[in-house]
């Protein structure tokens, strides 16, 4: 221990430059200027305050902040209401800060967000079609309307109504005459 301790006081005098022994390499003087001259660097610096991230914000376990499932919420369900995209936001956040839910938490964002870009990529498609095609498709929904039951089409008619369905408005107002049209 006392050896290893000697070594490490001369060390410590060899890159503080207090001691040059003359017969030194002048690659390993050269390595120690450098060493020395970044010790001083880092020395005279200024110590910057280490961030850490609020870890409140996030949902325990994962790195997704409350703030970011709202984004989505409101990127991908447009066509939603806002209560009603706070509701699925109060909903979905209550289930997440749910302690029962600390083993699934991570499986449940991935889930929803995959749903929710799913919901929002056919909106985009659907947005894009041409007024043919979405009329060819209200057609083709009255008359799958017509083959439900009649509780089925009851429930429908109120989602259509409600803006429920993740279409497009233009298009849900096809789906609508087209459904008042069976």
């Amino acid at each position: 221990m006392g050896r290893f301790l000697r070594k490490g006081v001369l060390f410590t005098l060899l890159f503080a430059g207090l001691v040059a022994p003359a017969s030194a390499d002048p690659i390993i003087m050269l390595l120690l200027s450098v060493a020395r001259q970044i010790a001083e660097a880092q020395a005279n610096k200024p110590a910057a305050p280490v961030v850490l991230p609020e870890m409140s914000r996030y949902y325990p376990g994962t790195t997704v902040e409350p703030e970011h499932l709202k984004s989505l919420i409101d990127d991908c369900f447009i066509y939603l209401s806002f209560d009603q995209r706070r509701e699925i936001f109060n909903s979905l956040n209550a289930a997440l800060l749910d302690p029962r839910n600390a083993a699934v938490r991570g499986t449940m964002i991935e889930y929803f967000a995959s749903k929710a870009l799913t919901i929002r990529a056919a909106q985009q498609q659907l947005a894009n079609l041409s007024w043919q095609d979405k009329e060819r498709l209200a057609n083709e929904f009255r008359q799958e309307v017509a083959t439900l039951p009649a509780e089925d089409q009851a429930e429908l008619g109120k989602l259509l109504r409600s803006g429920m369905l993740p279409v497009p408005s233009d298009f849900n107002q096809l789906l609508i005459a087209a459904f008042d049209a069976r």
